[in-house]
């Protein structure tokens, strides 16, 4: 079996870059915990160390969050959000993730924040 490597396309790479620097420039004003922060074309991924970190991205940025069960007694809670509108009106999807125990104790308004 062979193994192929894929690159992006090179009109890939300019979005995975604007993304990349337009959450960047979010983070320089906005103190946020961000210590994985990975650019992609559709979104940047943030991984963030506990809840309480997912709480402060909650209460700067808002949206939605979505829990899905990562196995082994693990859900993953992911934030959906946005940079702030740019000039253009546009904006960079981001989405924020924690893995949680099964069970763990939610504060009230993260919990209030997952979708039905």
């Amino acid at each position: 079996m062979k193994t192929e490597t894929t690159f992006p396309r090179i009109s890939e790479y300019g979005l995975i870059s604007d993304n990349r620097v337009a959450v960047e420039a979010m983070l320089d004003h906005l103190p946020l915990p961000a210590p994985t922060v990975i650019p992609r074309a559709e979104a940047v991924f943030v991984t963030v160390a506990d809840l309480d970190d997912l709480g402060e991205w909650l209460q700067q940025q808002g949206g939605t969050i979505h829990v899905s069960s990562a196995g082994d007694g693990l859900e993953l809670w992911t934030l959906l959000t946005s940079t702030p509108a740019r000039s253009d009106g546009s904006s960079v999807p981001v989405r924020v993730s924690v893995p949680v125990p099964m069970g763990e104790q939610v504060m009230g308004f993260i919990r209030a924040a997952v979708a039905a």
